[in-house]
């Protein structure tokens, strides 16, 4: 989840990579790149992001950021590709999009802005980039990149990557020496391309129904905050691209000539600070958390950050008083789908089934796409021994998250104490290739093969082969699990509950 260089060297060298490994000559030349070019290097940079970062996979976030990204992707003119977003579980306030239509969100943007139209200016400044085609144009204004500059770019990721602040200062020393005079052509245009996704990201905010004053709000924020981050985090408009105080001002003068009914347009707010305190609890540090809900008038906290402060108290092991702040949280919003899902969530790790079932029933009745409510639901279930209705709930949890495998070890397991051994060792075969553990994934396979009898089955285990005998050393398993602990088949990280740190 640390990534200690700016996201244009990070994508470059990347890129690079991707290329040296395909082209054996000591030069490369790009020449001109196409949106074919674009959608391969795009589909690339996203399996190795997904190698390396922590995403957030709550659908309560995804859900919300997707819609975000959407709206303002209306507003853009149409593309050869699909936007794609994914939340990166990461307090760097920062945001970046690669070729293809890709475009990650950090935690700490939507942690460190104050309304939905400022989180919305960044998505707009980002997918500028994107309609521009900003990347593949430098690539091909930059035309060569000898070998001795690759290696420069990989050794500088390389030593970004390993730790503190001084080795990442080390890596960009390195990247930035070896890329020489070539390096500066790309800052140079750089710094244009910046102005320009600043120019088209704020028409596409205007037209998605945003106050435009949210993009130079937000560029304040950053520019505030940038002298209490690392050299590191600092994000890419500030560490790389001088002159913001003058962006600014051009963009605050453009909008000072809009139309009234423009200027007025209030900032969204409830449903962002729902995910704001959700995130805040989840993923900053707990004893960060609670400071903040304490320092709150009582009168002031709402009931879901009631919730959210008995979720830091839980993290820190004060589980007494994390149970007064659920109750506090549940008398306060009895319809909270997400007050409901959280407390139903502590109740649950806490052992109460009678207490965390009604609650997490109700959750899944009132959001029916939350994934983590039904996912819990289904486990009780199966205590109860319920094994019907845990498969089947399971299996809705399974199509809203098919690449999660903590969820289809729990099925898999679930599906074996009814005495569907067969389906046991399917599901027990996937999650081993989520977890990226190809060897266990083979093993569950060969069982699997064994026991199949219909034709039902032998379909089944054919989309199973295909699957695991996917494209790359780990089959088809997306790679952002951790490897599969040893002795068991349970995996040792759950997009759902890992990514948000339950527990």
């Amino acid at each position: 989840m640390k990534h200690r260089l700016p996201p244009l060297f990070r994508l470059i060298a990347l890129l690079l990579m991707a290329a040296t490994a395909a082209t054996p000559a000591t030069v490369l030349a790009f020449g001109s790149i196409t949106i074919a070019d674009e959608k391969e290097m795009g589909k690339k940079f996203d399996e190795t992001i997904r190698a390396q970062m922590g995403f957030v996979d709550d659908p309560e976030v995804v859900i919300y950021v997707k819609g975000v990204v959407e709206r303002v992707a209306k507003a853009l003119p149409p593309q050869p590709y699909p936007i794609q977003s994914a939340v990166v579980a990461n307090s760097t306030m920062n945001a970046f999009a690669i070729p293809g239509g890709y475009i990650y969100i950090f935690t700490g943007l939507i942690l460190g802005v104050e309304n939905e139209d400022e989180l919305a200016a960044v998505i707009s400044h980002e997918l500028g980039h994107v309609t521009e085609r900003h990347v593949a144009k430098r690539m091909e204004q930059t035309k060569y990149l000898n070998m001795a500059s690759i290696a420069g770019m990989v050794a500088g990721v390389l030593l970004g990557s390993g730790g503190g602040t001084s080795g990442a200062n080390a890596g960009m020393a390195l990247t930035m020496g070896s890329m020489a005079g070539a390096q500066s052509a790309f800052l140079m245009y750089t710094r244009e391309n910046e102005r320009e996704a600043d120019h088209v990201g704020l028409n596409y905010l205007i037209k998605s129904g945003y106050n435009p004053y949210a993009m130079p709000n937000t560029f304040d924020i950053m520019n505030k905050r940038r002298w209490f981050m690392s050299g590191d985090n600092i994000p890419s408009y500030l560490s790389t691209h001088p002159g913001l105080d003058e962006r600014m001002a051009y963009l605050r003068d453009r909008i000072k000539l809009m139309p009234a009914d423009i200027l007025n347009r209030q900032f969204s707010s409830d449903r962002f600070l729902r995910i704001q305190t959700l995130l805040r609890a989840r993923m900053t540090s707990a004893e960060t958390a609670l400071a903040y809900y304490d320092s709150k008038p009582k009168g002031e906290l709402s009931c879901l950050d009631q919730a959210g402060r008995g979720i830091a108290l839980d993290r820190l092991k004060r589980q007494q008083q994390a149970e007064q702040a659920f109750n506090g949280a549940l008398a306060c919003g009895p319809n909270d789908p997400l007050v409901l899902r959280e407390s139903g969530i502590f109740f649950f790790n806490q052992g109460n089934m009678n207490k965390a079932a009604p609650l997490l029933q109700k959750a899944a009745i009132l959001n029916p796409h939350d994934a983590m409510s039904m996912f819990f639901t289904a486990r009780i279930m199966a205590e109860r021994k319920d094994y019907s209705g845990a498969i089947g709930l399971m299996e809705r949890v399974a199509r809203e998250v098919p690449q999660d495998a903590e969820v289809r070890y729990h099925l898999g397991r679930i599906k074996g104490e009814s005495g569907d051994i067969f389906g046991a060792h399917v599901q027990l075969s996937y999650s081993s290739l989520y977890n990226r553990d190809k060897q266990k994934a083979q093993f569950h396979l060969e069982k699997a093969r064994s026991l199949a009898a219909t034709d039902a089955q032998k379909r089944e285990l054919e989309e199973l082969q295909r699957a695991v005998a996917g494209p790359g050393p780990e089959g088809g398993a997306p790679k952002n699990g951790k490897d599969a602990g040893k002795g068991g088949n349970k995996p040792s990280g759950s997009r759902l509950q890992q990514r948000l740190r339950l527990n």
